[in-house]
């Protein structure tokens, strides 16, 4: 696939097509996983604050539902696609097998320049969106979360619309809420906490500490948990002191990333965004460079860099994890021989092309998929869900434990498979995720 031809979608379907031949897959149930169930195209005017009247694209894309309620983010980009909003769609299915939580995937997204957008824009243009699919939506149907470009602002601004068009509150229909409408502990964080947790099994196994899933047990104890987080370092004494990370994308995957790992000890030698990168060899200050990107909008000018980039020269370092934490089709075949680290953990969604993956595996770099390394978000997304449904909200300690065992868990199922097929990370997640779907598909049977 050419770098003209690096078509979301059909990147997806050809992932999907590799595992279901080493799943003999059905015909017709594969067939039936290569597309989405539904999808929504809407085109929706919204005022401007200068009184003219802006027409925007926006789409809604429902994969599947064989497993429970569709789950998946709404992203504002100006380079949104139909064909990118179901390729992520079918990405969340994927992601939710995977750590076998009780979702299917959907995904979300409008044509737009938010930076370009004044807050009572956007504010407009999200209560119109929700107005447009709200026919769709909903806390057992299909339950939206932040995404690119969206936060917990927007996630209240579609839990109010819906409630209004319903004519009482119905905090459910989104996760990643602001916390004093119903939102989770923890959830700003989970994303890159999820991924680093799965970099830290990585890097055990590394060291040759692969523990079968049927063995495994959570690290710790509740007694033995210091604080709000419970990362599995207390009573082992293991740590990823002077692992040396790069990151792409300085955004909240990528920047809390860079904060946790950096606190258990890693040396964070470069980071990007989308108007350039900075290095140091010596380690950036990950609080301060925070501060910077707040302050001035962007990674450039660091004072404690020695070393500017460009934001995909930041892919090339040589370092012991690679974090891609910004948009798909970033490691493609021009630069994968390029790649120089030894550990690749995707936070973002479809940050590699099948042809990178080809070039990586060969070069014997361990990919953690995103579909597991980024699965952290919609874990804890489902336990904001489940809080809401019952109207009991855990701790974030609580949070961070059950995240902590999901994602542990679903890495040595992972692994687990992989070693055993012989086949690289991903391939080992797709085996794992589309053989769970199927069979729920199988069992449910087919209607009429």
């Amino acid at each position: 696939m050419t770098k003209s031809e690096a078509n979301p979608f059909k990147i997806a379907q050809q992932q999907l097509d590799n595992v279901a031949m080493r799943l003999n897959l059905k015909k017709g149930i594969h067939e039936f996983l290569r597309n989405p169930r539904r999808e929504l195209s809407v085109n929706f005017p919204v005022r401007m604050d200068s009184g003219e009247i802006k027409v925007f694209t926006g789409y809604r894309v429902q994969h599947n539902q064989a497993r429970g309620p569709c789950k998946g983010g709404i992203r504002y980009h100006w380079n949104v696609s139909l064909d990118e909003v179901r390729a992520l769609a079918m990405w969340m299915t994927w992601k939710c097998a995977v750590v076998n939580i009780p979702y299917g995937g959907a995904k979300g997204g409008v044509i737009c320049n938010p930076k370009e957008m004044s807050e009572r824009e956007l504010e407009r243009l999200t209560r119109r969106f929700t107005t447009e699919i709200s026919i769709i939506i909903g806390p057992e149907r299909d339950i939206p979360a932040p995404d690119v470009y969206t936060n917990a602002q927007t996630m209240a601004w579609i839990m109010d619309t819906y409630s209004s068009i319903k004519g009482y509150s119905v905090p459910g229909v989104v996760t990643g809420k602001p916390i004093h409408i119903g939102g989770s502990l923890g959830r700003n964080e989970a994303t890159a906490r999820g991924c680093m947790f799965t970099i830290r099994e990585a890097l055990k196994h590394f060291d040759h500490k692969v523990i079968p899933p049927e063995k495994w047990q959570p690290e710790c104890e509740i007694g033995e948990i210091e604080g709000d987080i419970c990362d599995g370092d207390e009573g082992t004494g293991y740590k990823i002191d002077n692992a040396t990370v790069a990151i792409q994308g300085f955004g909240n995957a990528g920047s809390i990333s860079a904060a946790l790992l950096s606190a258990k000890g890693a040396k964070i030698i470069a980071v990007s965004d989308s108007k350039g990168g900075v290095a140091n060899k010596e380690g950036l200050n990950i609080p301060q460079l925070i501060e910077h990107k707040s302050k001035t909008g962007s990674v450039i000018g660091f004072e404690g860099a020695n070393d500017n980039l460009e934001s995909k020269g930041v892919l090339e370092l040589e370092c012991d994890v690679l974090v891609p934490a910004a948009l798909e089709n970033q490691i493609t075949d021009e630069n994968a021989d390029n790649v120089k680290a030894k550990i690749v953990a995707e936070a973002a969604n479809g940050p590699t092309t099948p042809e990178a993956d080809k070039i990586l595996h060969e070069k014997n770099i361990f990919l953690i998929p995103d579909i597991l390394a980024n699965a952290g978000g919609v874990t804890v997304s489902y336990f904001e869900w489940v809080q809401g449904l019952q109207q009991f909200f855990w701790s974030e300690r609580d949070v961070n434990v059950q995240l902590r065992e999901i994602m542990t868990k679903a890495f040595h199922e992972v692994l687990d498979i992989s070693l055993k097929e012989e086949v690289d990370m991903r391939t080992g997640a797709y085996m794992v995720a589309v053989r769970r779907v199927a069979d729920a598909i199988m069992h449910r049977g087919i209607f009429p």
